[in-house]
């Protein structure tokens, strides 16, 4: 396996310490040739017969295979497509269709907001009298009861970073008859993660955080291989129709994994995408977790050390906590601006969350020691005081 970080991969920019590839992963260097040649010589040269000439349609399966590989999904049982707000709402719906004598969706606080809203869309649209019940992260495991259908839960927090025990709530969930959603948003390609071996029913996630594809890049749905021919599309489009090309007039669902599918797949994204997830060929995702949690134990001891301004947000226990580190400030808004003009490049998150990602891919000790020493610089000089940082802008 390659040693860690990999930085010639990516296309970052002169003096920029980029601490948020956990909301929008760099552009790897061979992607803009891949699209390049993708549209030129697939599109371009070949146009409508690139579908079958160069296999545009089976890659949304293909290229979720090497997605597969980092969540431990076996092969064929990922599919891409689509965005995450619409995998949630697949995922979900099939779920309560299983449980068709219970009425109650978990999730927690902790949950992404679009998994919630998906889910009140949902409740609304179905009109049967589900309710979303929302609990403290911590409150989960008690929570699940026999009346939940659905355990629905961001693996990683958005905000904290704070990590679910996969395997613990995933059993805790069928010993009470629920089915299990995971939404690996921010676990893919961070975190190792075996969906197989804890037998949640489904997975879902982005692929432009940790995976790198891009703004807007397709979301995934994994499912359970055991079940998939028995779930139900409630998005039955007509490419996850069992003969999309037979223009027959009532749905029917093709076999396994495509059933999962909606429309027609963003073929340059994928082609972005299958060219961002090279980068991981000949690298060992726990190789990437051991390097995460040491350059996040070095940022939270240095950060305290020297700021003592702002306080921890997240777990202390590393292994608790994702492949990030979030700090809470009174003027977390204006500090992290302020930090962005000097080319250290975190976000942050309301009402007072700093949140640093740290991907071992590209970044090094040296970064994080040179995140901190901005930092420190930011908020002993208070330099954030300034109404420019104060201005918030519509992406925070």
């Amino acid at each position: 396996m390659t040693a860690l970080p990999v930085k010639q991969r990516f296309n970052l920019p002169d003096g920029m310490i980029y601490l948020d590839g956990n909301s929008l992963g760099p552009l790897p260097c061979a992607v803009p040739g891949r699209v390049a040649s993708m549209v030129g010589d697939e599109w371009g040269e070949h146009l409508i017969k690139g579908w079958n000439a160069d296999g545009w349609m089976g890659q949304p399966v293909a290229v979720a295979d090497r997605i597969g590989r980092l969540i431990g999904a076996p092969k064929g049982s990922v599919v891409l497509g689509d965005t995450l707000s619409i995998k949630v709402h697949q995922a979900l719906s099939a779920a309560l269709a299983m449980r068709p004598g219970r009425r109650v969706i978990l999730s927690d606080s902790g949950n992404f907001p679009t998994d919630l809203y998906m889910a009140e869309g949902l409740i609304r649209q179905l009109d049967k009298g589900h309710e979303l019940r929302v609990v403290d992260p911590e409150a989960v495991a008690g929570a699940i009861t026999e009346e939940v259908a659905a355990v629905m839960l961001t693996h990683v927090d958005y905000r904290t970073g704070r990590m679910h025990d996969m395997d613990a709530i995933t059993k805790l969930a069928h010993e009470a008859g629920a089915v299990m959603i995971w939404d690996l948003a921010h676990s893919a390609g961070a975190v190792p993660v075996d969906v197989t071996a804890c037998k949640a029913e489904f997975a879902i996630g982005c692929t432009y955080k940790y995976l790198n594809g891009g703004p807007g890049a397709p979301a995934f749905i994994q499912v359970r291989p055991d079940i998939v021919d028995d779930v139900e599309p409630a998005l039955s489009g007509w490419l996850g129709h069992d003969a999309p090309f037979a223009f027959e007039p009532h749905y029917r669902p093709a076999s396994g994994i495509e059933r999962m599918r909606v429309g027609t797949p963003p073929i340059i994204q994928i082609a972005a995408l299958d060219e961002a997830l090279k980068v991981w060929d000949d690298i060992d995702i726990n190789d990437v977790r051991a390097a995460s949690i040491a350059l996040c134990e070095t940022f939270i001891a240095e950060v305290e050390a020297r700021c003592p301004d702002l306080t921890l947000a997240s777990p202390r226990d590393a292994a608790m906590r994702g492949s990030q580190v979030s700090f809470a400030f009174e003027h977390g808004y204006a500090a992290m601006q302020a930090l962005i003009a000097r080319n250290v490049i975190g976000d942050f998150r309301s009402p007072d969350i700093m949140r640093f990602g740290f991907t071992p891919l590209y970044i090094d000790e040296d970064d994080v020691r040179g995140a901190v020493d901005v930092l420190a610089d930011v908020l002993d000089r208070s330099l954030w005081d300034d109404p420019a940082y104060r201005a918030r802008g519509r992406v925070t």
